[in-house]
């Protein structure tokens, strides 16, 4: 494996964004979402909160806003299970009326970290889209480099988006359950330190699913531009902690957002078969047959 993206159409600078504002099948969408954590031993690990209010004060110019748990997860899940992902047909369907077409580029960026985009551009991978990148840096950037920004939400014309399904991309726990006591697949905790090592009793149960290994998504996003690490120092976190590029991978984090930052640039990197656990720490630290470890 060279330490250098694969995918670079994956990946869109500011400077790359603001070229292509005009094209007409460019399709930007925030995807801002914010948990606000909920003391220990409440019903759920957090509360939800749309980003759209933000949006709505300003956002890049020609973006519209995609609400990730009120649009685009299952609310038939339990109330724990926050971001489940829709079935694909139901998933494209939605997309589709929001204007994500066959023919469509998309881009999406978040505020904060990027993991609110790069779930949703791991959701559309996984219906088999593959055109759609993630603002580097987002839109913290965007501003700092005084971009185009606007109030105004466009109406983008419904598309048609035929969906392709990679169901591998999406994993329950029994697939972890095998993965955990699998030597040829590398299981990873896309959360922080306190939450791997069992110092944090967010989820319930302190811990991690045992014998996962830990690579932070905070860890893969330079602190002081918001963009991703060079391909070389992702590579090496990831290098370091034993996940190889020939085996499987399997991601986890708290409830399959996270994880998707890790998988993301996994993919960039070369590795092939990756899952993302969607229900993650949610549903695993929950579930008292499913066994936990710490340190």
């Amino acid at each position: 494996m060279t330490a250098d993206y694969r995918h670079r159409d994956a990946i869109v600078s500011t400077e790359g964004l603001a070229g292509r504002l005009d094209e007409p099948e460019l399709k930007i969408f925030e995807c801002t979402t914010y948990l606000h954590y909920l003391p220990e031993g409440a019903d759920a690990s957090y509360r939800v909160e749309s980003g759209r209010a933000d949006y709505e004060q300003g956002h890049i110019a020609g973006a519209g806003f995609l609400d990730i748990q009120g649009e685009l997860s299952d609310s038939t899940s339990p109330s724990h299970l926050r971001f489940t992902m829709l079935p694909p047909e139901s998933l494209a369907d939605v997309l589709g009326r929001r204007g994500i077409g066959d023919r469509s580029f998309v881009v999406l960026y978040s505020r904060g970290r990027n993991v609110w985009a790069t779930r949703v551009w791991w959701m559309l991978r996984s219906i088999g889209f593959d055109a759609a990148a993630v603002l580097d840096g987002g839109w913290e950037k965007w501003v700092r480099e005084n971009r185009p920004v606007s109030i105004d939400e466009p109406v983008f014309a419904p598309a048609t988006l035929t969906p392709r399904p990679r169901p591998a991309l999406f994993v329950a726990k029994d697939a972890v359950t095998a993965a955990m006591n699998d030597p040829h697949t590398c299981v990873i905790n896309a959360l922080d330190a306190d939450l791997h090592r069992g110092d944090n009793p967010r989820y319930g149960r302190r811990g991690r699913i045992p014998g996962s290994v830990n690579v932070p998504s905070s860890s893969l996003v330079d602190p002081d531009t918001n963009t991703f690490l060079s391909a070389a120092e992702a590579a090496s976190a990831f290098r370091e902690v034993g996940a190889d590029p020939a085996q499987r991978t399997v991601v986890y984090c708290g409830g399959g957002i996270a994880a998707t930052l890790d998988a993301f640039l996994l993919h960039q990197l070369g590795y092939e078969e990756i899952s993302v656990y969607d229900a993650s720490m949610s549903e695993w630290a929950r579930d008292a047959a499913l066994p936990m470890e710490t340190d």
